[in-house]
């Protein structure tokens, strides 16, 4: 009978739990904005978001202690995985509960990345606009209510995002909490990621464009000269032409007949 490796049990966890955990995180994104984007909605409805968040974030718990335990090498896990261990530790404080979503941000990418693999264009969209939203949700979440805080709508929000995550920065919309700088500061170092990435893909697929006609023209002037070759080569086969001092001249003879 054949055993289970760690390598095995571990990735046939992950098979099972891509789709739940995706499922998980687009509903814990649901649950996170809709008190944010409805700040009148009634206690009861904000209580119901806030217990369906606490245990999405529970689930997301064991999920990280499930891979931990049927990792192989657990420690090289955990150094592997701290950052993970830390956007889960760490918006246990309310007033970083904003850094859940990083969690929802890096589960969503990765499945993505699983699904979306070969379609490089179809990745770094989705990323971007996840991104783009979720820090728009988190800033608006804590700026709102800030003392001197000029980002009180989604729409200010979101434009916020845009402008940041593109490097052009206005600066007529800007964070002043702590929290909200730390958010803007994710959001920088994500979209610097993304434009670099974008860009060098766009550098490679040029330089690869012109290789290929550079290639198609070298192509085409080897067959010009080969083509070149072969009439000369039949023409050797076939002789030098004929001159004219060859031709029997009878028309000459003729007049002076």
């Amino acid at each position: 009978m054949t055993q289970t490796g760690p390598v095995d049990r571990a990735a046939r966890w992950e098979r099972l739990t891509t789709l739940p955990l995706t499922a998980l995180s687009v509903m814990f994104l649901v649950v996170y904005a809709v008190p944010i984007l409805w700040p009148g909605l009634p206690g009861s409805w904000q209580r119901v978001c806030e217990a369906t968040a606490v245990l999405i974030w529970l689930t997301f718990w064991i999920d990280f202690a499930a891979r931990l335990t049927l990792a192989g090498r657990r420690r090289r896990f955990l150094r592997d995985h701290l950052f993970d261990l830390a956007v889960l530790v760490l918006p246990v404080l309310r007033p970083l509960r904003a850094l859940r979503l990083i969690t929802v941000v890096l589960n969503l990418s990765r499945k993505a990345e699983s699904w979306a693999r070969g379609r490089l264009a179809v990745y770094v969209g989705a990323t971007t606009v996840l991104l783009v939203l979720v820090s728009a949700l988190a800033v608006l979440d804590v700026e709102r209510s800030a003392s001197g805080g000029n980002i009180s709508s989604f729409d200010d929000a979101l434009w916020w995002a845009t402008v940041t995550i593109t490097t052009v920065g206005y600066g007529d919309h800007y964070p002043v909490t702590g929290t909200g700088r730390l958010v803007a500061l994710g959001l920088m170092i994500g979209g610097i990621g993304l434009i670099g990435f974008v860009t060098g893909s766009l550098a490679t697929w040029i330089v690869e464009r012109v290789s290929a006609q550079e290639t198609t023209a070298t192509a085409t002037v080897a067959d010009i000269a080969a083509l070149r070759a072969e009439i000369a080569a039949l023409r050797r086969q076939l002789g030098p032409p004929a001159s004219t001092a060859d031709v029997d001249p009878q028309g000459a003879h003729a007049t002076d007949d």
